[in-house]
């Protein structure tokens, strides 16, 4: 069964931490925090203390800090020391990528890379050794509410065919979308609209991601 990792750029900021614990209580397996710095991407999201209210407000489950930034080493420790479980890394933001993935290990995080649409598979082959997880952006990065890019089903399955670890995929997961991409080969479903959107609350959009994909 792929897990469900439900981004917070789609919540109600005003009642964030009672969302985190609403997606908590669903069954969640992880809980995503987008981070957005103006540069490597257009829009301006979240910081390191962010990460830290939703450590408070999700105790009991990893959280992700997906960093679409510049120079992420630069940010890589305050993102570990704010209690992110785990930090992921664009292939495309730094020429230091080995130094940023060796980086987030030795702050005690377990370390991701994340290939943006047009960033072929290749890129990420001498980084598996020493990650854990490989996302596959399945819409362009920075925005939420994009429709999913069909053609991102033959790189997960690409993938797959090299790797073993967990491959995440994030944008456009729905209940239609989402049994594809676990077909192709993605263990872990990162959902944002589709959860905290949900016309029947949180907790639905968790349930009915979980049905579509069992």
């Amino acid at each position: 069964m792929a897990g469900i990792v439900p981004s917070i750029l789609s919540a109600d900021l005003t009642r964030l931490g009672e969302q985190v614990r609403e997606a908590v209580e669903a069954g969640a397996d992880r809980i995503q925090v987008d981070v957005m710095d103006g540069h490597f991407v257009p829009n301006l999201t979240f910081g390191p203390d962010v990460v830290a209210a939703v450590r408070r407000a999700a105790p009991g489950i990893p959280v992700e800090a997906h960093l679409m930034v510049e120079q992420p080493e630069r940010f890589v420790e305050a993102f570990c020391r704010a209690g992110a479980d785990y930090v992921l890394l664009q292939v495309e933001s730094t020429p230091s990528l080995y130094r940023a993935v060796h980086l987030v290990r030795e702050h005690g995080a377990r370390a991701g890379v994340v290939l943006n649409p047009a960033t072929p598979v290749e890129m990420v082959r001498e980084l598996l050794p020493v990650v854990c997880m490989v996302l596959v952006m399945t819409v362009e990065p920075g925005f939420g509410g994009q429709s999913f890019i069909p053609e991102s089903l033959d790189k997960i399955r690409r993938l797959r065919r090299i790797t073993e670890l967990d491959i995440e995929v994030d944008g456009g997961i729905d209940v239609s979308t989402a049994p594809m991409a676990v077909a192709a080969g993605a263990t872990l479903l990162v959902a944002g609209t589709a959860v905290f959107d949900h016309p029947e609350g949180v907790a639905a959009g968790i349930r009915a991601l979980r049905e579509a994909v069992r």
